[in-house]
């Protein structure tokens, strides 16, 4: 430990990002990002904008892609916040809307960056147990409290929560503020962007680093009330007034605009997902239901951890998460290609098989 460090740093349990391993013929299955490429009208984008712009800095407002996704969600400019990848749009929520006297309220197994986020800005929070079927379930956060964030579906179980149950959830938490995480909603639950004209609490997170295929550009958004948007970009503007490079406000906005590849890949996504949870299924593997682009399957016979060391010696990455002791027999499994499952799959019985 350093002694140059502040008080707060040597408090912090920074966070752990997937694995991006270098292995040969690697089956990366590990941090949910897109089998796809990204609409081919953001390369195209690209050669037509960037020439003689790099120099000069990029719009610090994203006109251009708060406009496309306004008009995408149907909403107006002014609801809509954007950021440096979903990670960092969170991380200005969690200090601009969530740190009050009472604990924010979110589930003990959903997204790992939340308890992170309340420890760099000493925010009190309560984790809320999940169901022995891993659900969320909504009568648990009506509560008093300083604000509720949860993932939807939420990761890393791919659980879906139903749309009327977070109205239900918004209606008796008229006076904080609800975030729902959406950064896999496009793999099968519902958004509930459709609710921020009636419920000025609520505020819906969202990222192009998955259903967009643009992980490596690093965009993401905020959907809400106009006030809950001035205190993000309040917050925003006093860390980093140009969060959006120019590459990522053309190429966001070139992915945003393009509805038809958008709802062709996830649409093999899908089928790809129920294609291989019902090949798990067969193989002896429980399987949660998922909404997502991942699942999350354990195997009654065989450790979790075991599995996914087994895997990677065949050069398949999972993830699996030892903490807390509840989810380590389970393997976070990202849905890739078709080819990629089905290497997946041959692997895994093989291990199944040599085990016996």
């Amino acid at each position: 430990m350093s002694r140059f460090w502040s008080a707060v740093t040597h408090t912090l349990t920074p966070y752990i990002p997937g694995e991006q391993p270098k292995l040969d013929n690697l089956v990366k299955l590990n941090t949910n990002e897109s089998p796809y490429p990204p609409s081919p009208r953001v390369t195209e984008a690209f050669h037509e904008n960037i020439p003689n712009q790099l120099q000069l800095y990029p719009d610090p407002n994203s006109s251009a892609l708060t406009q496309a996704i306004a008009d995408y969600h149907g909403v107006s400019s002014d609801n809509v916040f954007v950021g440096n990848g979903s990670d960092e749009v969170l991380a200005h929520t969690f200090h601009a809307l969530l740190k009050h006297e009472l604990p924010i309220l979110f589930p003990d197994i959903t997204y790992s960056f939340y308890p992170v986020y309340c420890r760099l800005y000493q925010i009190a929070h309560t984790a809320i147990p999940l169901t022995e079927t891993f659900q969320i379930r909504v009568n648990d956060y009506i509560r008093p409290n300083g604000g509720i964030i949860f993932p939807n579906p939420n990761a890393p179980t791919g659980c879906p929560v139903a749309l009327s149950d977070i109205e239900r959830l918004l209606q008796a938490n008229p006076d904080s503020v609800v975030v729902i995480d959406e950064a896999y909603v496009d793999f099968g639950a519902e958004s509930a962007v459709q609710l921020i004209n009636r419920y000025p609490q609520l505020l819906v997170v969202h990222t192009f680093s998955k259903s967009r295929g643009l992980a490596g550009l690093r965009v993401g958004y905020a959907v809400g009330d106009s006030e809950l948007i001035a205190g993000l970009t309040r917050v925003k503007d006093s860390f980093n007034s140009y969060p959006l490079g120019k590459l990522a406000q053309i190429g966001a906005t070139a992915a945003i605009q393009d509805r038809d590849y958008f709802e062709e890949t996830c649409t093999h996504i899908k089928q790809t997902r129920e294609r291989l949870i019902a090949d798990l299924t067969g193989l002896g593997f429980i399987v949660l239901p998922s909404a997502a682009n991942f699942v999350f399957a354990s195997h009654p016979q065989h450790d979790g951890a075991e599995l996914t060391a087994k895997l990677r010696e065949r050069s398949i990455i999972v993830r699996h998460f030892r903490n807390p002791a509840r989810i380590a027999p389970f393997m976070r499994i990202t849905i890739g290609t078709d080819e990629q499952c089905h290497t997946l799959i041959t692997a895994l019985t093989d291990i199944l098989q040599s085990n016996n």
